[in-house]
């Protein structure tokens, strides 16, 4: 018999899922045919009524761990699983998501190379319909100020399933905040920048898939979302002035040049009534003439530096 800690994982996979029963399937699938064999794959199930626990239950490996019951939302799921976590690392993928086969070694590999290393954050390609779009951040290892720039002004590519951590740290920050059902993933990482730096990987590990029914994908609530985000980090607005209306004008702007009027009217109404924006139209407009012309500067200094590309 192997000793316990000759079986034990070496990271944990976290999937929370939602009515999604073919999507996770071809998730664990992928995650069962990753070159590192020795894991945890755990799928919580947010109250799905699509069959997920009898799909999943025919999948017979015991590194898959099936957790069940109703929780409220992805974000507490995400926070059940790594409460159940054993490995020292800990991964996430999106049940829509899939894992290129080399995921989970490449991660570990990270980790053990960098035992300072508390957050990495991976390349992905994404599939909308038929089109395919590499997003590839260039190989960098950034500091907390310089992880904390780069995600408030939108210069790295960062998804859910791109991110990884020492599970150690993700205990000591809390976790995801159950409040956010948007922005859940900047939100994380811009808490973990007030503790340390971040590695970025150029190596595309896995795929993003678009589904119908993504809540980041939604052209509605994105100000309310945002307007959540910066009451969570207020020192945004006061460390970037220029960003928040920036955000906010950027929007707005882009569903007026769409036809999208009722949605900008109501972005608009939305930042207006939000204690965390409130801006005015004057305001709007300085803030994306001069906004923008931040983040260009925060984007050629990170492709100078880095080599990154813009989000």
């Amino acid at each position: 018999m192997p000793a316990a800690s000759d079986t034990a994982p070496l990271i944990t996979v976290i999937t929370p899922t939602h009515n999604r029963r073919s999507q996770v399937v071809r998730a664990v699938e992928s995650v069962l045919a990753q070159t590192l064999t020795r894991f945890e794959h755990i799928v919580v199930d947010d109250g799905s009524t699509d069959g997920t626990a009898l799909a999943l239950a025919e999948i017979r490996d015991p590194r898959l761990i099936y957790v069940g019951a109703k929780w409220r939302g992805a974000n507490a799921a995400r926070n059940a699983g790594i409460e159940r976590a054993r490995a020292p690392i800990v991964t996430f993928l999106d049940s829509d998501d899939v894992y290129l086969p080399d995921r989970l070694e490449r991660t570990v590999a990270h980790f053990d190379k960098n035992p300072s290393l508390e957050v990495l954050i991976s390349s992905f390609i994404s599939v909308k319909g038929n089109r395919s779009t590499k997003c590839i951040n260039r190989q960098a290892l950034l500091d907390k100020s310089t992880l904390q720039r780069a995600l408030v002004s939108q210069t790295i590519f960062i998804a859910g399933s791109a991110i990884s951590a020492r599970h150690e740290s993700l205990l000591a920050i809390g976790g995801f905040d159950s409040d956010i059902t948007r922005m859940q993933d900047r939100e994380l990482l811009l808490r973990f920048a007030n503790r340390g730096g971040a590695l970025l990987s150029e190596e595309i590990d896995w795929k993003k898939y678009n589904s119908e029914n993504s809540i980041s994908g939604r052209r509605d609530g994105y100000v309310e979302a945002y307007a959540n985000l910066i009451g969570k980090h207020p020192y945004i607005a006061d460390r970037y002035p220029d960003v928040p209306p920036y955000m906010i004008a950027r929007q707005i702007i882009a569903d007026t040049l769409k036809g999208r009027l009722p949605q900008a009217f109501s972005g608009y109404l939305a930042n207006r009534s939000s204690k965390a924006l409130g801006y005015s139209l004057p305001q709007l407009l300085r803030g994306y003439v001069v906004g923008r012309r931040w983040r260009r500067d925060c984007y050629d200094e990170f492709r100078a530096k880095y080599g990154a590309r813009a989000a």
